[in-house]
């Protein structure tokens, strides 16, 4: 069997031919389902196109010519308007058993058994389907598939250029492109902005897709991945946040993608196959994209959309069409609306004039969504269709705090935005207020208020936000962005830096949580893919395993503090003697240090993360050795619940604020107030008013929140009578009510207390 690049070949060969004479469309499409029909020895061979919403057979070999222009499928309608419907491939042995199958009598497909249907696809949606069928019952071969795909993007071009593109609106277009209309999202990054739309990409189209000459194209596409990885060289050189920044290492991961040869090995094989240079990246790009539909693992599509984002920049050059939004520039305030986004292209943008970003895709973990945090710049993700919902030039209103855009809207609509804006404004503004004063209750108990860093420029908040320190500077930040191990005196550069610019305030260092969910290319898996990564090979367990790497890090954290305080803390440290073991080998570190006459910290306090429930249960062996306890709420949730955090059905299901939560921490406290530890809670948990109010009122005072939350819980704080707040949790945990959030609100609210 010839292979898929030869099959496409002969097939294009003999295309080109047809597309280039003077008959009509239809002789056109009468010819081309006999060529292909030939060539991959196929009984039937038909081609469906979507005429006024419906998907009408315009030309067919094998089924009776009566049904041409008569036989029509509705979208989703048999097997035809399914792939039509979803962009994708079927391949089926037996068509009849598929639940989608549709009988059209009169085609007299009765004897026709296996069936494989590939969409045509045209500026990024169906406008046909082009089909095979033998009576035999057999699955088509994946070349064979391969072969129709490549075949479906030149009768792309060939219908367009005879003008039977169905002019009608896309699906789901508003029918009313002036009516207002809103969109929900994931909460990639909070904020609120107002702005027009912009799309970051105009899309490439692509008019040529027959190759003339294939040693020609293939030079054409070496210039151009030549001149892309300059353009990353580039960027990664002159990024804004400087040399040796994480930002930095985010581009180095990028940039490992586009000197990929797996990708342009790809890329030449479509070439091959008598593509243009654009069809043949265009044609790897549908491939990426469909393996994107059909990936689970966070990471893993993360850096398939950082794949994406590079084929869209080489298409580009190699068509000549280099006008992005942020090359041609911004002239107003702009939301950037995109498919997915690399950090490189994010970097590119006017950032006095970039309000927002709104992503059709995108995650929490992704690159762009790190970069864009500290950019300070709002981003929504996972918006369906929104580049068919919304328009270039739209007026767009962005509240990711509300996971939602308005489109269009209304004056009454502005006029609530701007109101809600400028009340936000002014609570910032009275937040900003509260940078020097104290978080201390109106019966004057002092809350400790620190910020969780992860990024060199998170470290800025200290000072803009007045906070205590850094209750949790998470190392693995360093680990993720970077596209290898980094090195000791890379991490020790960094450790150092931050520690500078707390000056007195302290820093606690939580050693890497990396592994499991949180996945380093450079860092082979222990025993493959794990079904449950937040439970799996991670964190502490990990670093014990792998001890080479955390005693490169301790040598790093013990340099980096020399003749200072060194707070460090273990992450998910699930029995005694895993903490005592990692002490010990910090331990080993400093003699081994200080045998060879190195500087070494003035006091090194050891702490623990109390993320996993079986630790409560061995307090009275931990206490004796920890300095300090730091609760970790995000992971101690999922585990106390056995719910997935990551899971958008379990995300809502669980209340931060009910009684087992609560009562766990509780029961926490009480020993280690005995044993004189103090105990900190680190997550989103303490950065939400009446969740922190919930967590004062059972006894904790130290809390370690996002940056952005330090205003608000310091208002709560000082509208806050501790000796009430305590004896009110103290009723309610005893008796706990159904609606704990509730009760709690109400009372708060009946008290006075700010909850922002």
């Amino acid at each position: 069997m010839l292979s898929a690049a030869a099959s496409a070949r002969e097939i294009l060969v003999n295309l080109h031919d047809v597309m280039a004479a003077r008959s009509n469309a239809q002789a056109k499409l009468n010819q081309v389902v006999e060529i292909i029909g030939e060539a991959l020895n196929s009984e039937v061979c038909s081609i469906y196109l979507l005429r006024e919403g419906v998907l009408e057979l315009f030309a067919t070999r094998g089924l009776s010519a009566d049904a041409v222009h008569v036989t029509k499928l509705a979208m989703g309608e048999g097997l035809v308007g399914t792939i039509a419907e979803n962009g994708e491939v079927l391949n089926l042995d037996e068509a009849a058993s598929h639940p989608d199958f549709a009988y059209k009598p009169e085609t007299g497909e009765d004897r026709f058994h296996s069936f494989a249907g590939v969409p045509i696809i045209r500026r990024e949606r169906s406008v046909g389907v082009l089909a095979v069928q033998h009576a035999e019952p057999r699955r088509y071969a994946d070349i064979e598939i391969e072969a129709l795909q490549t075949v479906a993007m030149v009768l792309s071009e060939l219908i367009a250029n005879a003008g039977l593109i169905d002019p009608a609106a896309p699906r789901n277009r508003p029918q009313q492109p002036t009516a207002s209309i809103r969109l929900t999202g994931q909460k990639l990054v909070e904020g609120m902005a107002a702005g027009a739309a912009v799309f970051h990409q105009p899309r490439i189209h692509i008019e040529h897709t027959v190759a003339e000459d294939t040693e020609a194209e293939r030079h054409r596409v070496y210039a151009a991945f030549d001149k892309m990885r300059e353009q990353i060289d580039r960027m990664t050189r002159e990024a804004e946040f400087g040399v040796g920044g994480e930002h930095e290492e985010v581009l180095e991961t990028y940039k490992m993608f586009a000197y990929d040869e797996g990708w342009s090995r790809r890329i030449n094989e479509a070439i091959d196959s008598g593509l243009t240079a654009e069809a043949a990246i265009e044609r790897v790009q549908q491939r990426t994209r469909q393996r994107m539909r059909q990936i689970d693992d966070p990471l893993l599509a993360d850096r398939m959309h950082d794949l994406e984002d590079l084929s869209n920049r080489l298409l580009r050059i190699v068509s000549g069409q280099m006008g992005t939004a942020a090359q041609l520039g911004l002239r107003q305030d702009t939301i950037l609306i995109a498919r997915n986004l690399g950090p490189a292209e994010l970097l590119e943008y006017d950032r006095r004039r970039l309000k927002g970003v709104i992503l059709e895709e995108g995650s929490l973990t992704a690159h762009v969504t790190i970069v864009a945090r500290a950019m300070g710049i709002p981003v929504l993700g996972r918006v369906r269709d929104v580049r068919r919902q919304i328009a270039e030039g739209d007026m767009l209103l962005l509240d990711v705090g509300e996971g939602s855009v308005v489109v269009r809207p209304s004056s009454p609509m502005e006029e609530a935005f701007e109101a809600k804006l400028a009340l936000r404004q002014k609570r910032r503004a009275a937040y900003a207020r509260l940078r020097d004063v104290a978080p201390e209750t109106k019966d004057g108990h002092r809350v400790m208020v620190m910020v969780n860093a992860g990024l060199r420029d998170d470290v800025g908040a200290l000072d803009v936000t007045g906070a205590d320190g850094i209750g949790l500077f998470r190392t693995e930040f360093q680990f993720l962005v970077s596209a290898t191990l980094p090195q000791r005196e890379r991490q020790q550069r960094l450790y150092r830096e931050v520690l500078d610019v707390a000056g007195d305030r302290p820093v606690i260092f939580r050693t890497v949580d990396i592994g499991g969910d949180k996945a380093l290319p450079y860092l082979a898996q222990h025993d493959g893919d794990e079904e449950n990564p937040a439970m799996g090979w991670r964190a502490l367990r990990l670093a014990l395993e792998r001890n080479g790497l955390m005693k490169a890090q301790a040598r790093a954290l013990l340099d980096a503090a020399a003749g200072r305080t060194l707070n460090v803390m273990f992450p998910m440290v699930s029995e005694a003697w895993e903490f005592a073991e990692a002490r010990a080998l910090f331990e080993q570190q400093r003699a081994w240090l200080t045998s060879r006459n190195r500087r070494m910290p003035i006091e090194i306090r050891y702490g623990a993360m109390l993320e996993v429930p079986s630790l409560a249960y061995q307090l009275d062996l931990l206490l004796p050795q920890v300095d300090f306890l730091s609760i970790g709420t995000n992971d101690l949730t999922q585990f106390l619940f056995a719910a997935d955090r990551a899971n958008p059905k379990l995300a809502e299901r669980y209340d931060w604020l009910s009684a087992s939560i609560l009562r766990f921490i509780s029961s926490v406290l009480e020993p280690a107030r005995a044993a004189g530890v103090p105990v900190a809670v680190c997550g989103e948990m303490g950065g939400r008013p009446l969740e922190a109010l919930a967590l004062i009122g059972v006894g904790i005072d130290r809390l370690s929140i996002t940056p952005a939350a330090v205003g608000p819980i310091k208002a709560m704080v000082r509208s806050l009578d501790y000796q009430a707040v305590r004896t009110q949790m103290q009723r309610l945990l005893a008796d706990p009510p159904r609606d704990m959030r509730g009760a709690l609100g109400a009372w708060a609210q009946a008290q006075g207390v700010e909850l922002g």
